[in-house]
Formats: C-alpha cells, structure tokens, sequence
C-alpha cells in the first residue's frame, strides 16, 4: 500500500492542481464579466439565459436569487441547438440538477448483484492469513475453506461538481468522483459472511465537449488523476495511481470512447511484507494501458455495456458485458458477465468468467 508519506503528497499535488484550475477559471470569470473579452456568441447566450430565468421567474414559481433556476437555463439552451447523442443527454440532464443540494449526481453505473459465481474461485491471496477455525475433521477447518465461488457484488458510484459555471470550454466541468465496489461472502455462513474484497477509487476529472463532429454526431474528452486500493494490510493490500485520457464518441443510440492511462510507478519493496513500496508492480501486464467502453440503447428500456481491456505484449486482457432491462418502477433489472483478470484488484493477475444478476441503479445513459 503506499505509505503515509506518498499519500500526503499525493494530496498535495491534488490539492494544488485544484486550487490552480479553480483560481485560473475564476480570473476568467472576472474577464467575462467586465464584457470586453466577451464574444458575441457568449454575449447572446448571456442574453438568451437571463431572458430564460425571466420568464420562469415571471411564474412566480421561482425568484432571481435561485441558481439551480439559472442552471437549468444555461442546459437548456446548451442542449438547443446541437445534435446531442445518448451520453451528452444524460449529462445535460445532470447538470440540471447537480447543484440541488438534495441530488446525488451518479458517475459510473450503480448496482447490487445478490448472486455471483466464478468458474475459477481465487483464495491463494487469502492463504497468506489462513487461520484454523476448527480443529474436527467432518468441520471447516481453514477460514478459506469456508470461502464461497458464490456471493453478492456491488457497485455504487457518485460525482460532485466543484465549480458551478464552465471553466474553459462552454459546457465544461471539474467533478470529485468516488466509486466503491464490494464482494460480499453472504453464503458462506461457516465464517461470518464477510466481505471479502472492497475497492475505493476516488478522483478528480475535467469533462468537455468538443467543438467538431462527425457524420453529425458529437465528440468529447476527460482528463483525470485517479487513486484506487482496496485499503487492506500487507499481504492483501493492492493499491495504482494513474492520470486518464478519454476520447469519447456519442450519437442517438451507442456511444463510445477509449480510456488510455499512465500509472505513477512507486518504489520496490525491500522485502514482501514491507509497507513501503509497490504492492502490485506487474499490474500493467494484466490490466494494460488502455480500456473501450461501449454502450448501445436497443431501446429506452433495454440497453447493452462493454469494457474491454488488454495488453498486447503480455496477451493479457479482459471483457466485461452489462444489460440492463425493466423490472420494478425506476429500478432495473442487471445482468453482468466478465472474462479475464482483473475482477477485483485482489484478483488482477487471476484469470477467472464471473456471471452475475440483480438491480441496477442508476443506467450508463
């Protein structure tokens, strides 16, 4: 796990990175203002989100004072004139509601899979720790012995804007982002049902849209710094730090897009159980330095996902395949399939298929 230490500069460097883009859009916040660097589109779109806010506050639904009102003006007439695909309307949806204190804005897909199963349980981890919890021959006697091929999974992922206006680009923003993903022994009875593996990845990403199109549809990118461990002691603990780019490609029914990394190398370690150094330093040879998402709407109801990642020198890669499908009000049905490493980080270099069914969330678009 890192150390103490790289954690501390870690977050300084992430703390300055904020506060410097902070600062900086808001010296150009400041220029806006005072209407001579203004362009005439900026200045008709000012025009055309006052007029907006005007005439809903002429209901006397809403007063001047209420920002959610202006946002959800500037959406509006963002949205108005372009050709927005699938992914670029769920944004736009959002950032009419992002600021509402009430809200909680998803990331990632959110979901809860009661029941999973792999073809290829991994508890070789697990060994380095085995503890005997019986000492009777017809009983468990080893804590993996109890460990089950099948439990719960789930998955829950949120973001905050930390600006409430575009920074560079019209329709841009800078969000905080926190996804969990737990594995949860809930059969196997015979240990205490435990979770066996939990992986938190904060981050903080720039999402934009971009200014050209192809065959009528829109493009957009992200930039982000991204921490991701499963916050356990030495033996277990698997832990990366990467910087993201994202292209992504969105139209009417399917968008895509592809992710590609650089990982912050750390130290070696100076003896296996050290808490200083790199706990994974192979990790790239079976998650690689890139990942296409894919997602294509068959219909309002019933939608398709993929995640594909691989390493071309090592051959090493996975795939995972998500549906989701109507089943109970605004709750949906959740289907997973994967194949490959990386699962989990605790399993980044094991080779495994994992079926999974249960509820999704929140939907990719």
């Amino acid at each position: 796990m890192t150390t103490w230490r790289n954690c501390v500069k870690q977050a300084r460097l992430l703390f300055l990175f904020t506060v410097t883009i902070t600062t900086f859009s808001a010296y150009l916040h400041a220029q806006d203002e005072d209407g001579d660097m203004l362009t005439p589109e900026q200045i008709a779109f000012n025009a055309a989100v006052k007029n907006c806010v005007l005439v809903l506050e002429e209901t006397g639904i809403v007063n001047m004072e209420d920002r959610l009102v202006e946002r959800y003006c500037q959406t509006k007439i963002l949205a108005r004139d372009r050709n927005l695909g699938r992914f670029a309307k769920r944004i736009m949806a959002e950032k009419a509601t992002e600021l509402n204190p009430f809200v909680i804005t998803p990331h990632e897909i959110s979901y809860l899979m009661p029941i999973t199963i792999t073809d290829n349980f991994n508890k070789r981890p697990y060994q380095v720790y085995d503890i005997p919890i019986s000492d009777q021959v017809e009983e468990i006697n080893h804590f993996t012995d109890g460990m089950s091929e099948l439990e719960a999974k789930y998955q829950i992922s949120l973001k905050v804007p930390l600006r409430t206006s575009s920074l560079f680009i019209r329709g841009d923003a800078i969000y905080f982002a926190m996804t969990v993903q737990a594995w949860w022994q809930i059969y196997s009875h015979q240990i205490s049902k435990p979770f066996r593996e939990t992986n938190y990845k904060p981050e903080i990403f720039y999402l934009a849209p971009l200014p050209f199109q192809l065959f009528g549809n829109s493009f957009g990118f992200s930039v982000s710094l991204e921490h991701q461990s499963n916050g356990q002691f030495q033996g277990l603990s698997r832990s990366w730090n990467r910087a993201h780019f994202a292209l992504i490609y969105d139209t009417d029914d399917w968008s895509g897009g592809i992710k590609l990394w650089h990982r912050f190398e750390e130290p070696e370690k100076e003896f296996p159980l050290s808490a200083k150094g790199d706990d994974n330093p192979d990790i790239l040879d079976y998650m690689g330095n890139y990942e296409i998402k894919l997602a294509y709407a068959i219909n309002d109801d019933h939608k398709l996902s993929s995640t594909i990642r691989k390493n071309w020198q090592t051959r090493n890669g996975a795939i995972e395949l998500n549906y989701t499908f109507p089943f109970l009000g605004r709750l949906r049905g959740f289907m997973q399939y994967f194949s490959g490493y990386g699962e989990s980080l605790i399993d980044y270099n094991h080779k495994q298929q994992k079926l999974g069914f249960g509820l999704a969330l929140t939907e990719i678009f």
